[in-house]
């Protein structure tokens, strides 16, 4: 199920006015983000006309100090700077997604028999929940119980402002696979006929459906569901961004290398100086 509140209505293809705020619920979801936004946006190093969408990744309270069971380190720190990204007129969608587990996930040390279930250090053998390759296995690593559906743990800090977003979405829901990408379980599955159980929209097909070409990508964490979101923003067809200083990273030092990562894959790594930001 998808829960969303928002204060702004996505405008007909004409308006070209300001966005006004009518609520809206999941039967008129496909109608909101297929309605054409008349803001355009010009990357002038490529002169590409760009439609942008951005997605705040996971800024809940189990991943922020000081309380969280999962804290990220410095995670509550980039309220700021994601709440200015999320005051930008230019982008066509706003989306914050939200870790949102079942008491039995996989993932949660507590549930696998010791003495292999350590958090951080443990990891278990899961198989592809995609239909004809349930042989295919992979390693999961198990951490400590964190943003289990309905607890205060998985609610987005109050230090976001979330009057502007568009859409709130639940991924991990599925006790069996992991999923720390918005579009693609462990095993790198993208379609929503596999992920139904795991997420609670095809966000993929939302942005295509409202002509969103570029993703920029900011949260929690870098290392992770931040970089897993970023790459398979590119793998579904998407220019994918990461804004450098809108995320932090469970081991800081890891960093650098998950840039390579996400460079080498396609996906560009900005700061919030750089003019395709400056110009939203």
């Amino acid at each position: 199920m998808l829960y969303t509140t928002t204060n702004q209505d996505l405008p007909s293809p004409k308006d070209s006015k300001p966005l006004h705020n009518p609520a809206y619920n999941l039967h008129h979801l496909h109608h909101q983000l297929s309605t054409p936004i008349s803001f355009q946006l010009k990357k002038m190093a490529a002169d590409r006309t760009i439609r942008p969408a951005l997605i705040v990744v996971d800024m809940q309270e189990d991943f922020c100090p000081p309380h969280g069971s999962l804290a990220v380190q410095g995670g509550r720190d980039i309220a700021s700077i994601i709440n200015t990204l999320l005051a930008k007129p230019g982008f066509v969608a706003r989306i914050l997604t939200k870790d949102y587990h079942p008491t039995d996930h996989i993932s949660f040390a507590s549930n696998h028999p010791g003495p292999d279930n350590q958090p951080f250090s443990s990891f278990v053998t899961i198989n592809n929940p995609a239909l004809g390759k349930e042989s295919e296995t992979k390693q999961q690593q198990l951490w400590p119980i964190h943003c289990v559906a309905d607890t205060s743990g998985a609610e987005i800090i109050p230090g976001i402002d979330t009057s502007s977003k568009h859409l709130v979405v639940h991924k991990g829901m599925r006790p069996e696979v992991e999923m720390y990408s918005v579009f693609a379980d462990a095993f790198g599955n993208c379609d929503h006929g596999t992920n139904a159980h795991s997420v609670s929209i095809d966000v993929a097909a939302a942005l295509k459906s409202q002509g969103v070409t570029d993703v920029f990508v900011v949260g929690l964490a870098g290392d992770y569901c931040v970089k897993a979101t970023a790459l398979d923003a590119a793998k579904v067809g998407f220019k994918s961004w990461v804004i450098e200083e809108g995320t932090k990273c469970v081991v800081p030092a890891s960093w650098d290398a998950v840039k390579g990562e996400l460079e080498t894959t396609g996906v560009s790594i900005i700061s919030m100086n750089d003019s395709i930001i400056r110009e939203l």
